[in-house]
Order: C-alpha cells, then sequence, then structure tokens
C-alpha cells in the first residue's frame, strides 16, 4: 500500500470514544442502584423503616429531574469536558459518603442518607445531555442512531455486569462496602474522561480524513470552541422558543411515555412477578434479567436500523420514526399479559414489550439531530427532565392502581397506553424532523 493511501486512512477515534461513554454511562447507573443493592442490609443496621426507605430510594429521581435545564446550560456554557467530569467526580464522592451513614453524632442516618441521594441526582443531571453533546460532535448524521442507542443501552447492561458485582461486594463485605468501591471506580472514571475525551478539532489521536469524514456528514466537530466564542450563557427566551416549538414538544412527551415503561420495569415489575404470579424472589431476579437483555438487544439494533434507513433514505423523518412505529407497536403487547395466565408466556410477552421498547429509544439520537447548535446541552437537559418526570410519576400512580384494584391489569393497561401515546406524539405533534434554529 502506497503512504499516500496509507495516510488518507481515516482512523477510527470515534468508536473508541462512544465506547468509553458506554462504560461511563453503565457507572452511572450502577451508582444509581447502589441503595436498591445495599438498601435491604442498610434498613436492617440502621433501622430504616420502609417508607423511610422509600424516601430515600425517591431522593435521585426529584433531584435528577430538577437538575436537568441547569445542567444543559452549564454544558453549553463551559462545555461538555469540564462539567462531565467534574459531575462524574462529584456524584462519585457523593455516592462514597453514603458509606459512612449513620456514623456522624447528631446527624440521622435518614436525613444523610436522602440528602446524599439527592446530591447524586443533582451531579448526574448533566451526563445524558452530555452524551448527547459528544455524539453531535463525534458522529454524522448517519451514524447517531447507532451512537445514541449504544450509550443508551447502557442502561440495561449496568444491571446485568454490576448488579451481581455490587450483590457480591454486599454479601462479602457489608452494605457499606458497596458505596466504597462504585465511589472509587467514579473517581477513576472522571480521572479517564479529562485524559481521553476532546472535541474531534483538539484530539491527539484523529487525522485530518476522519474529522473531515465527521464534518461532512453533519457532525459539530467544534462545538464546545464554537459555544465559548459565542458566549452562549442560558437565556429565558431561549428556553421559551424550546418549550413552545412543536416539534420538541412532541419529542418531549414521547420520551416521557416511552419512560413510562422503562420505570415500570425498574420499580414494580419484579413485585408484579412475585405478587400476581406467584413467582418467589429468586425467580423473580432472573425473570427480570430476560426484559433486560432483551431491551439491550433492541437498543443497539434500533439505532443501527435507523442509521441503515437513513443511508438508504437520506430521510431523517424515515429513518428516525419506522423503528420507534415497530418498537412502540411491540411494546403494547404489554397490554396482553392481563389475559395470559401462564408465568412463562407473561415473562416472554414482556421481554418482547421490552425488547421493543429498546428499538424504539432513539429519543437521544433524535436531539443530537434536532437541537439548536448554541444550545445542545439546553434542549437536552430539558427533553431529560420530562422524561424523567415519569419515574416520580409512574411508580405513584401504579402504586394507586394496585391499592385500588387489588390487580395489576389496570396498571399495564396504562403503561401500554403509554405506548400508544409515543406513537401519536411523533407521528401527530412531531411532523417533520430538523435541526431548530432559535430566533
Amino acid at each position: 500500500m502506497s503512504i499516500a493511501a496509507i495516510a488518507e486512512r481515516r482512523t477510527q477515534v470515534r468508536y473508541f470514544i462512544i465506547g468509553f461513554i458506554f462504560i461511563v454511562t453503565s457507572i452511572n447507573y450502577a451508582d444509581r442502584a447502589t441503595f436498591s443493592i445495599a438498601g435491604s442490609d442498610a434498613a436492617r443496621e440502621l433501622g430504616l423503616s420502609p417508607i423511610a426507605t422509600g424516601y430515600i430510594l425517591s431522593a435521585f429521581a426529584w433531584a435528577y429531574a430538577l437538575a436537568q435545564i441547569p445542567g444543559g446550560a452549564l454544558l453549553d456554557r463551559f462545555g461538555t469536558k469540564r462539567i462531565y467530569a467534574g459531575a462524574i467526580a462529584v456524584w462519585s464522592v457523593f455516592t462514597f459518603l453514603q458509606g459512612f451513614a449513620g456514623f456522624i453524632a447528631g446527624l440521622s442516618a435518614v436525613t444523610m442518607l436522602f440528602a446524599l441521594r439527592f446530591l447524586v441526582g443533582l451531579s448526574e443531571a448533566p451526563s445524558f445531555p452530555g452524551n448527547a453533546r459528544i455524539v453531535a460532535a463525534w458522529f454524522p448524521s448517519s451514524e447517531r442512531g447507532t451512537a445514541s442507542a449504544i450509550f443508551n443501552s447502557a442502561q440495561y447492561f449496568s444491571l446485568v455486569a454490576f448488579a451481581p458485582l455490587m450483590g457480591w461486594v454486599v454479601h462479602n463485605h457489608g452494605w457499606r462496602a458497596v458505596f466504597y468501591v462504585m465511589g472509587g471506580l467514579g473517581v477513576l472514571a472522571a480521572l479517564a474522561f479529562v485524559r481521553f475525551i476532546h472535541d474531534p478539532v483538539r484530539h491527539p489521536d484523529i487525522n485530518q480524513a476522519e474529522l473531515d469524514y465527521i464534518e461532512r456528514g453533519g457532525g459539530l466537530v467544534a462545538l464546545d470552541q464554537a459555544n465559548a466564542s459565542k458566549g452562549n450563557t442560558f437565556r429565558w427566551d431561549n428556553l421559551k422558543q424550546l418549550l413552545t416549538n412543536r416539534m420538541l414538544l412532541g419529542i418531549y412527551l414521547g420520551q416521557y411515555c416511552i419512560n413510562v415503561l422503562t420505570y415500570f420495569f425498574a420499580t414494580w415489575f419484579p413485585i408484579y412477578l412475585v405478587k400476581e404470579r406467584g413467582l418467589n424472589i429468586l425467580e423473580a431476579g432472573f425473570a427480570a434479567a430476560a426484559p433486560a437483555m432483551c431491551g439491550f438487544i433492541g437498543g443497539v439494533l434500533g439505532g443501527y436500523i435507523s442509521d441503515w434507513l437513513l443511508k438508504r433514505t437520506g430521510s431523517l423523518t424515515i429513518a428516525r420514526k419506522t423503528p420507534l412505529l415497530i418498537g412502540m407497536i411491540l411494546a403494547t403487547l404489554i397490554i396482553a399479559c392481563v389475559y395470559i395466565e401462564q408465568e412463562w408466556l407473561v415473562v416472554t410477552v414482556m421481554a418482547i414489550a421490552f425488547f421493543g421498547k429498546g428499538i424504539a429509544s432513539l429519543g437521544w439520537a433524535i436531539i443530537s439531530d434536532v437541537s439548536p447548535r448554541q444550545f445542545a446541552g439546553l434542549t437536552g437537559g430539558v427533553f431529560n427532565m420530562f422524561g424523567n418526570c415519569a419515574g416520580i410519576v409512574t411508580p405513584i400512580v401504579i402504586g394507586y392502581l394496585v391499592a385500588a384494584t387489588d390487580s395489576f391489569d389496570s396498571a399495564l393497561i396504562f403503561v401500554g397506553v403509554h405506548c400508544l401515546l409515543t406513537i401519536f406524539a411523533y407521528f401527530v405533534i412531531v411532523g417533520p424532523i430538523r435541526r431548530v434554529e432559535l430566533q
């Protein structure tokens, strides 16, 4: 091969970048789940009531949703690298400190754990908007579906990879150790982030061929530099435009509805298997892993299909909406569980529904496609705020439905209807998918 041909060959640094973001996002989700793993032993040692435990578990979701807009604004103002790396370090320190609950005189364990979980939620807020900014900078439009699906699928991978590890740590070294281990791992991740994550134009390992390829395909290769030079400070009129744009409102509603399904699986699904279907805790644990793995496979597959369609059709609208439609139709099968008696078939249908949810989870790719160039972080923050409101609403509504009917039938219908609402949001409200230009 000639020297000229070697010089023209593109580097593949963007694949390393998305792989690294996948690992960081897996740690992110694992840190959210630390108290879920340690909670039983912690409650026994600290004398926590179920109500107190519930408040501690809720602290993260409230803070995480509330901090999305400020987190996105900070990313736009100061750049992805500084804010994201700082966020990883801060949430890891707060995770580490939870291991000291009950040791500080005059401060109750409940108060300390609630406050630290709340602070973890606040500090994790820039993570997903930051992921969207990195994808917008590092990937051409034709690869964003797959890239976004990869980092988004970390939520499923984290359950498979870190839950057994954290369970082993708690079993062998006590519940406090899981916070020390995960906090320390997060600090190492923050240091690695500073070392390896840069804008494409600043990365030492990228060559001009890859840089040109990304930029020609619509990648915002100098996103942080451009934002810094324009002084993109937060303004209320910009936020108002993001909240009154019809296309964006449809996308926000769609993400909320998709996350209703996500939070059903994350909160009530194991309880449903035990109370409604008669499985024991061990059986429910294995059964819950099947939908998680199917969601992971569906998430990666949905991104691949979307990018393949974009290359074939050249239409963002067709490429992003087609997998979403297929996935949400599959996800509505969750309603069929109301009429199914066999436990194995229920788990199978739930796995198909979560597989469909994974295929349809292209929201972060769409946000990378449509965000105003100067406010990608803020747009992602608003998007993630709406999506994670489902984490507050869904567990509460399902709890009331189950209490009122002594059955999960109405809860399953509630979740399935939101799958149909997702289709309505994207196909009636959103319209053509295109990048927003702020006035």
